[in-house]
């Protein structure tokens, strides 16, 4: 028999407890010897018992030339992986990598390029991949066993303690002193779900919608929603939380146009339609190394396999930070001291397998704390939230508002698609004319003719948040016309912030032209319909608001403040309730040194917009930036009051 395979552990502790268990398996049959162990902490003899008396080191560079190690496993915390992948393979040992790889596409590369320079092996540990089930699966797929594939779901659900996030220094941070960790759901404890769905496939990832959330309070995700767009026209989706009562077994559905396939990777089971469950046999992938090291075998999960998951970490390592869970939707255990004990969210484990069933992210399943109700919170409480995807009629032109927005006491200051006009929604930007397309939503108005229903409405399409928290967001949109064609895309940025007794929506747009030719604003108004200037940000109010009044520093009512252009403007009105009503203010200040004029109704209906093109069009070469704060309180504010307000609101 040929000599047992030296081998050197980098991270005795945590995880590599498993890998010890294992090394003792295989040393007991003789296929290794473990030569070292390399670790920031001695590793005590009692943990290392039955693997005789291995050399101990901080130096596994060192450690692998002295003990002259042919593999090297690394079990440590993700940042450290690539640094020492590279030591290990520049000293001329094979490796076994835990997964993640490395926390970087970056790293992941540099692993890379240090494999081939030296020559030697590097096997990632997803350990699903080592299974025949996945092959199974494939041959399925190959056969036509369920038709064409038009979609991979994946779904998991399991419980993690709190102390799960106080276990390493690194648990569940994203980054640490600026250096990289990407300790997320999808990225760690369920990676292998990621790298099981890709493997089911040969079609690389062509985009990715992701939604990232924590109920626990931690940098990174416990529970994650990502779509993946494939470029043959596959969707993956995979809903994971780490938020469950209790463990449930993750699994993936294939789904074909004459049926589907169940993979529950942890069991190396597979499912064809409604059949009996068949197990498939799973390969150690230690011992798969090592027999590539004696007898060439191929690896089961070579370094370039992991390349597709490794895109889709990044991809997560550069998404916005993760938006916490607010209590209110959480089950949170205690000790007999107060102390949390762990964090539940009822009924995920049901919405990640209604995602695995639907292709659908979390925030297309109707989750109150999911993105679409982006919440924006003030002293600990969700004074507004933001539709970002919104499922309406084109006739409305589909765009991202806050609906609803609320005062500090609860009183809900905004309406969507109410009775008079159902395509106003909320707060947000609405411009009736660019160019002949109709952002507005509703009839356009014709000169000559009047308001006539066209097929001119556009679209304002969400692209990606770029930075998102408690206090607000920034957005990138993109403005599409009725046939598709991008002809703005918009940089949004909403942030909610407290002021006394009250609070302040900050709103700032960016408008950026990308027809090459210019674009020209117009509102009805302009088009000759007397007053109708409206185009730009718009607030509708409740139309159930009792006691409307509206007035800025030097006008009083609609008559007196339509189309003036003082700097801030007020409405004031009160929301019927059983037990009497609830007044309440709004106080819209224009950030720019010269402000525009003011659209103003409240006989008709309450609201109130900053007009883009009163008279005249707006003709847009290349950019146009905007920017209105609006103060939200309870109770009637006086004219000295609002304009106190105004000032703190900009300052």
């Amino acid at each position: 028999m040929a000599a047992p395979v030296r081998v050197v552990l980098a991270g005795a502790h945590g995880h590599g407890g498993a890998h010890l268990t294992n090394l003792r398996r295989l040393q007991d049959a003789g296929a290794v010897t473990l030569a070292g162990v390399c670790d920031v902490r001695p590793v005590p003899p009692e943990r290392l018992a039955g693997l005789g008396r291995p050399e101990q080191s901080a130096d596994l560079g060192e450690l692998v030339e002295r003990t002259g190690a042919e593999i090297t496993i690394v079990v440590t915390p993700i940042q450290t992986h690539a640094d020492l992948a590279v030591q290990a393979l520049a000293a001329g040992s094979h490796l076994l990598l835990e997964k993640p790889p490395a926390a970087t596409l970056a790293d992941f590369e540099r692993i890379a390029m240090a494999a081939a320079r030296s020559g030697r092996a590097c096997q990632v540990g997803f350990q699903s991949l080592g299974s025949q089930a996945v092959p199974a699966v494939r041959k399925m797929i190959a056969d036509g066993a369920i038709g064409a594939v038009r979609g991979i779901g994946v779904a998991g659900a399991w419980e993690r303690p709190a102390t799960y996030y106080t276990r390493a220094a690194w648990s569940g941070r994203r980054r640490i002193d600026g250096v990289e960790v990407v300790d997320g759901a999808l990225t760690n404890p369920f990676a292998h779900a990621v790298a099981t769905a890709l493997a089911l496939t040969d079609a690389p990832v062509a985009t990715t919608e992701i939604e990232l959330y924590h109920a626990n309070p931690i940098e990174a995700d416990d529970t994650s929603a990502v779509r993946l767009h494939l470029t043959d026209g596959t969707v993956v989706t995979l809903a994971v939380s780490l938020c469950a009562p209790r463990r449930h077994e993750p699994y993936l559905l294939v789904h074909g146009e004459t049926g589907r396939i169940r993979l529950t990777y942890t069991l190396d089971e597979v499912t064809l339609d409604d059949g009996p469950p068949v197990r498939y046999p799973r390969t150690d992938l230690l011992e798969n190394l090592v027999a590539h090291v004696r007898d060439g075998a191929e690896l089961l999960v070579p370094l370039h396999r992991s390349a597709g998951f490794m895109g889709v970490l990044d991809e997560i390592r550069r998404a916005p930070d993760p938006l916490p869970i607010p209590d209110e939707f959480q089950e949170i255990d205690h000790d007999a001291a107060g102390l949390v004990e762990r964090r539940v969210l009822p009924g995920i484990a049901a919405l990640t397998e209604a995602s695995a069933e639907r292709l659908a992210l979390f925030s297309e399943l109707g989750v109150p704390w999911s993105t679409p109700g982006v919440a924006l919170r003030v002293a600990g409480r969700t004074v507004a939230r933001y539709a970002w995807r919104p499922d309406l009629p084109v006739t409305l032109s589909p765009r991202p508002h806050l609906h609803p927005v609320r005062t500090l006491a609860g009183t809900e200051v905004t309406e969507v698609r109410p009775a008079d006009h159902v395509h106003h929604l909320g707060a947000g930007v609405a411009i009736a004319d660019v160019s002949g397309r109709n952002f507005w939503g509703g009839r356009t108005y014709v000169p000559g003719r009047g308001p006539a229903w066209l097929d001119d409405h556009g679209a304002q399409l969400h692209e990606r948040f770029t930075a998102r928290g408690d206090g607000g967001f920034t957005e990138t949109l993109s403005w599409a016309g009725p046939d598709g064609t991008v002809i703005m895309r918009e940089e949004r940025t909403v942030s909610a912030r407290p002021l006394p007794g009250c609070w302040a929506l900050d709103f700032a747009f960016t408008l950026t032209n990308t027809t090459g030719r210019p674009l020209k604003i117009s509102s009805s108004a302009v088009k000759g319909r007397p007053g109708a200037g409206y185009g730009g940000f718009f607030w509708r109010a409740p139309g159930c608001a009792t006691g409307r009044d509206v007035f800025t520093a030097t006008a009083q009512g609609e008559a007196g403040t339509h189309g003036v252009t003082d700097p801030w403007l007020a409405l004031t009105a009160a929301t019927p309730r059983d037990d009497g009503e609830a007044a309440w203010s709004l106080v819209f200040v224009q950030a720019e040194e010269t402000p525009e004029p003011w659209f103003v109704r409240i006989s008709d209906y309450p609201g109130v917009g900053v007009a883009l093109a009163w008279e005249r069009a707006l003709v847009v070469e290349d950019t146009l930036a905007r920017r209105i704060v609006t103060v939200i309180a309870d109770g009637r504010l006086t004219r000295a009051r609002a304009a106190g307000l105004a000032a703190e609101a900009l300052s």
